[in-house]
């Protein structure tokens, strides 16, 4: 099966959400990537894993036809340095305060490698059937902890409508070669991220010898949702890049 976008020279822009949102979190940045004329896809991370959902991830790439940017937020970066791994169609990845692992490190290991990250004592597990468990963050801490750039209204809203992530995934190790080491890639987050320290994502995006890093002086780790330009502007510029 072949995945159908809108037919255009431009390259396919598909999207991951991480943990505690969902798709509707590029809202808009898709918006703006559509006025441009852009194929974009939304991705509905299962939040299952890392090898699991870059499994998830290498299916839906790959029924693509064309080049593709892929674009991921906090664990959905984790998800696009594995599933776009070897995949000669991808051209860029862009990470929105996303987690951009080597071989062998989890998310864990990295939003701890700095100072800064309070999303620990702000989640609250719930138990499944196969003893495993779904972390949410609190409603009551999560405008702060996630979204403090946005509006109260909007950060509710955002709240109850979050999509957990097993708990086991947080602490997974990436399991292949990341895509980071043979793909361009682009950074942006926000100075304020409490999720992944700023410190953290400098790292990343410096190990990733990045094309280029966007800091947004004080912005949340979803700081793509109330300012969606500079993040589609980012993106933009890495589905023009040629080497």
């Amino acid at each position: 099966m072949t995945i159908t976008t809108t037919t255009a020279d431009k390259p396919t822009i598909v999207l991951v959400h991480g943990a505690f949102a969902e798709s509707s979190s590029w809202n808009g940045v898709i918006a703006a990537l559509l006025d441009d004329g852009f194929p974009v896809l939304a991705v509905a991370n299962p939040l299952r894993g890392v090898a699991h959902d870059a499994d998830y991830l290498r299916g839906v790439l790959s029924a693509i036809d064309g080049d593709i940017v892929c674009v991921g937020h906090s664990y959905g970066g984790s998800v696009i340095t594995n599933g776009a791994a070897e995949n000669r169609n991808v051209k860029a990845l862009v990470y929105v305060g996303g987690f951009a692992p080597d071989q062998g490190e989890s998310a864990a290991d990295l939003a701890g490698r700095y100072p800064g990250s309070t999303l620990a004592e702000t989640l609250e597990p719930i138990k499944l059937p196969d003893g495993r468990a779904d972390l949410y963050i609190r409603q009551d801490r999560y405008r702060a902890q996630f979204a403090a750039d946005s509006s109260a209204r909007d950060a509710a809203v955002m709240a109850v409508g979050q999509r957990p992530i097993v708990e086991a995934a947080l602490g997974e190790a990436s399991p292949g070669v990341p895509a980071w080491k043979t793909v361009p890639s682009w950074f942006l987050f926000g100075s304020e991220d409490k999720n992944i320290p700023a410190a953290s994502h400098r790292f990343m995006a410096e190990r990733a010898k990045a094309r280029r890093t966007v800091e947004i002086e004080g912005g949340s780790h979803t700081v793509g949702i109330p300012k969606p330009a500079p993040v589609a502007d980012l993106i933009r510029e890495a589905a023009g890049f040629r080497e």
